[in-house]
């Protein structure tokens, strides 16, 4: 599967967290990332990311392309919901983009540890 990781500033170390507790399912993926996001993950982690350019400087905008291209079947995407975002367009078209193309997107740790648990139990949970 292809997952994409995203995490807003206040929700990185949350991210870091969450992928080191469930690496050993992660490792079985290809995973993506935004820019600050992909590198934390690798630093914190073995596991190999491929990074987008950051969220605001359009990451958002190539993990969509990516899910319009049905090149993305998860998206973990932990928000910050307290604090506003200058590219808040791009992330509600990002949010968008996954109803459209039927992209699972888990917004926070217990929604993501839901889809993961999942994938656990059957990995075709998720093909489309």
């Amino acid at each position: 599967m292809h997952i994409a990781l995203i995490a807003h500033d206040k929700k990185k170390s949350t991210m870091i967290t969450f992928v080191k507790e469930n690496e050993h399912v992660l490792q079985e993926h290809t995973l993506y990332a935004t820019g600050t996001t992909g590198l934390k993950i690798m630093e914190a982690t073995n596991l190999q990311v491929h990074r987008f350019k950051s969220g605001p400087l359009g990451g958002d905008q190539e993990i969509g392309a990516y899910i319009a291209n049905e090149k993305m079947d998860l998206v973990v995407f932990f928000r910050d919901p307290l604090t506003s975002q200058p590219h808040e367009p791009d992330v509600n078209a990002l949010l968008r983009l996954c109803d459209v193309y039927e992209v699972p997107v888990a917004t926070n740790k217990t929604s993501a540890a839901v889809f993961l648990h999942a994938l656990k139990q059957d990995k075709g949970i998720f093909q489309r």
